[in-house]
């Protein structure tokens, strides 16, 4: 029999998301299996309509709007877009201080998914009500979760329950509540971060020093050693916690190495620029690419669509951005958010895609063994980075890889010489900014006409992996993870919230 189970809203992710699900009881073995997925954007925000007529200038800020935990990916995107459309190019000191601002935001972003968002799925938080040690953090947590309970109040414990009831947590205390331990040290850690890409980015979140060609900010000592004194402390606990941490994770839960399986296509434009240009094929720190049915392809972003044939959206169909309109129709469809493919694929994108495109392609061969080493710690191929686990992986081997690089960019900096140049505003001109947020691929397309912004398209990476299907009906990738899942108790499908949040899904960007 058929039935239908939905989560909405989706918590511990950014934004508004419903996950509409199918399920059949299988005869054979007696179990519930996810035979249909739909994600559904619930909202739609329009700030690619308010970008028209404006001065270009103004496009890095507002774009930034579109996120609060991203804001630099969208910053950085839609400079590099000016960048194109203006015949510039970055200064040295510019162009490494853009980078490790939004290295900041990556190491923040990748130790708030973890801890803070994904963790509460396989951590079993109760655990802390039987804490008989002496830390004295663990100490006051046990007892405010004891005085919560007690009191009987509506919601005890908030935010980490209510939850679902199920015995798919970790056994056993010591690791519980040292994982328990490594979320609160986990909040400070992104305090750090955020500092970090304060000090070139003036603030957090919503820099006002990103502009076309690097950063307003000079290049002090004193601001080189205030970066490094925050990378030093994030370092340190991405190698001796995050690391380890994640591993115990991985150790607890073997099964999820063949849960949540996408299409198995990977995208990635590439992230932080290693030189002073700009455009679509540039030399990045992470590579791009694409690998489809396996195999590594050199980016080609004319193969890029997009598809609305079940968004809520009147916009023409199977357009390249460049030729791309946003006009919402709300009768239209089953999510606000449109339905990107390339190459007529349907593409995964993020860290999982980043670390594909890498080992399949022109990556570093230190990063390769890196990866190497933790497959064959974990005893998978790498194929299994295809997985609820692979992106957990991708995501810690990724913050230890930036960690280290943001020593050297703070070595290469120049004290004194210019963090931006000068330039002038055309008439008329085009662009394209590539870069990669945290969750995946981030495209900004502008165009300028006397002066002003006559066109603003973004494709964003939760656009790729929660898309609708396409005018083949065929699911996204969120949706083809989740399709064939066994779930233990439907009533509570704890499963279908360990996929949906390995993708680390950005609504409010989805939307934009």
């Amino acid at each position: 029999m058929t039935q239908t189970v939905v989560l909405s809203p989706l918590t511990r992710i950014e934004g508004h998301l419903a996950i509409h699900l199918e399920t059949e009881e299988d005869s054979s073995s007696g179990q519930t299996i996810i035979k249909k997925a739909q994600c559904e954007g619930e909202m739609f925000r329009g700030l690619e309509t308010i970008l028209h007529g404006r001065d270009p200038l103004d496009a890095q800020q507002i774009t930034q709007r579109i996120c609060g935990v991203c804001p630099i990916a969208h910053g950085i995107a839609s400079v590099m877009a000016q960048e194109m459309a203006f015949g510039i190019v970055p200064t040295r000191n510019g162009r490494i201080a853009q980078n490790l601002i939004l290295a900041a935001e990556y190491l923040h972003s990748h130790i708030l998914h973890f801890y803070h968002l994904a963790a509460l799925d396989f951590v079993d938080i109760t655990a802390i009500l039987k804490y008989n040690g002496t830390d004295p953090t663990l100490v006051n947590l046990r007892n405010w979760a004891k005085n919560a309970l007690d009191k009987n109040l509506a919601f005890p414990g908030a935010p980490f329950l209510p939850r679902p009831e199920t015995d798919q947590y970790i056994k056993t205390d010591e690791a519980n509540w040292r994982l328990i331990d490594s979320y609160v040290k986990a909040l400070k850690i992104r305090t750090l971060a955020h500092e970090m890409a304060a000090v070139f980015g003036a603030k957090l979140p919503h820099s006002t020093s990103l502009v076309p060609t690097g950063v307003t900010g000079e290049v002090t000592i004193e601001r080189v050693l205030a970066c490094k004194s925050r990378l030093d402390q994030i370092k340190t606990f991405i190698h001796t916690v995050y690391l380890p941490d994640l591993f115990t994770a991985a150790a607890a839960f073997p099964q999820y190495w063949d849960i949540g399986k996408s299409h198995g296509n990977f995208l990635s434009y590439g992230v932080f620029r290693m030189e002073e240009k700009t455009g679509e094929a540039l030399n990045n720190f992470l590579p791009s690419g694409a690998v489809i049915g396996g195999i590594y392809q050199p980016l080609d972003t004319s193969k890029i669509r997009e598809f609305v044939e079940h968004s809520r959206y009147s916009s023409g169909s199977g357009l390249h951005p460049w030729q791309g309109t946003t006009q919402p129709e709300p009768q239209k469809g089953y999510s606000w958010i449109k339905a990107p493919r390339y190459d007529g694929q349907v593409m995964e994108v993020g860290p999982a895609a980043r670390l594909m495109v890498l080992c399949l392609g022109p990556g570093n061969p230190e990063m390769k063994q890196d990866v190497q080493n933790a497959l064959n710690a974990a005893g998978v191929p790498l194929e299994k980075i295809n997985s609820v686990l692979g992106r957990h992986l991708a995501r810690g081997l990724e913050a230890k890889w930036i960690a280290d690089q943001c020593e050297r960019w703070l070595d290469e900096l120049e004290i004194g010489k210019p963090a931006a140049a000068e330039f002038a505003l055309p008439e008329q001109g085009r662009g394209v900014g590539l870069t990669e947020a945290p969750r995946g691929a981030l495209g900004h397309w502008l165009t300028i006409r006397n002066y002003k912004i006559e066109r603003y398209q973004c494709i964003v990476p939760t656009t790729w992996n929660c898309s609708p299907r396409d005018n083949q009906g065929r699911p996204g990738a969120v949706e083809k993870a989740l399709e064939g899942t066994v779930l233990q108790n439907p009533a509570e499908p704890i499963e279908a919230g360990r996929i949906v949040r390995s993708f680390d899904p950005c609504i409010a960007c989805a939307v934009h």
